[in-house]
């Protein structure tokens, strides 16, 4: 595959009006200072990967195909501005990405597409598998999927005698400071799968792990549904912007 061919920017029929006009160019081809521009990114991309391309550039690659036709560096500025980092855009809720001059459905499917990789690519290294002696694993998986919500969600992870993860569910959602569980539905749960042990996982948007007096409460709730069934809390874990809080750790279980 030739130079020209690589990266190659097909239109996106679906959303052809999606993003702000574009006047056509006469010869049909890219201004060179922008196609050359988008070269060097990709080729730097190439031989250096994503270490070698601080967010904003990053961005770039992904807006390529979104808007094929124009300098996309000044939106993805004003994205990283408004978002804070390139985490923050891609789990950005799409009513708050369109609220940004030039973001319509050609750029939201592609951030969302890059999103949803990620999301799989973390969970595919714990499902299946030991979440114990995989604890990092664990870890990484829940900050990708949860550190940037701007709502709390409350997530489950059952798993068999061996302490290995077999389901990973959401059990709720709700507002920015709390979500509404239910004991009896997660113990109920568990037992639906055959599991012997859990974990619980929520996120505080507020970026602050700290637990509130309804988390500690609640969790001690759970604790007593599943000991009844002859099933094991391992831990819950409180999942900020840039770290986690324990219940074990801290003695809370």
């Amino acid at each position: 595959m030739s130079d020209n061919q690589s990266f190659s920017e097909m239109p996106l029929p679906l959303f052809d009006q999606d993003e702000a006009p574009v006047t056509p160019l006469p010869t049909g081809k890219l201004p060179s200072y922008i196609a050359d521009h988008r070269k060097r990114l990709r080729e730097r991309f190439l031989s250096g990967g994503a270490l070698a391309m601080p967010d904003y550039e990053l961005l770039e690659l992904v807006l390529f195909r979104a808007i094929p036709r124009r300098d996309v560096k000044p939106l993805a500025h004003n994205l990283l501005e408004t978002f804070g980092d390139f985490n923050g855009i891609m789990s950005a809720p799409v009513a708050r990405l369109r609220e940004v001059s030039g973001v319509g459905d050609a750029v939201i499917v592609e951030l969302k597409i890059i999103e949803a990789s990620a999301h799989r690519l973390a969970r595919s290294r714990v499902m299946q598998r030991q979440v114990l002696s995989g604890w990092d694993a664990l870890l990484d998986y829940c900050h990708t999927t949860m550190a940037h919500r701007d709502i709390e969600q409350f997530r489950v992870l059952y798993l068999d005698t061996k302490n290995t993860l077999i389901a990973d569910e959401e059990q709720a959602q709700g507002t920015v400071n709390h979500v509404p569980v239910y004991p009896r539905e997660v113990a109920k749960r568990a037992l639906e799968l055959n599991a012997s042990a859990l974990i619980l996982v929520h996120n505080h948007p507020s970026g602050d792990p700290t637990p509130s007096e309804s988390d500690i409460s609640m969790t001690q709730q759970i604790q007593m549904a599943v000991q009844a069934l002859g099933l094991t809390l391992h831990d819950h874990l409180i999942i900020g912007k840039s770290r986690e809080l324990s219940f074990r750790s801290e003695g809370l279980l």
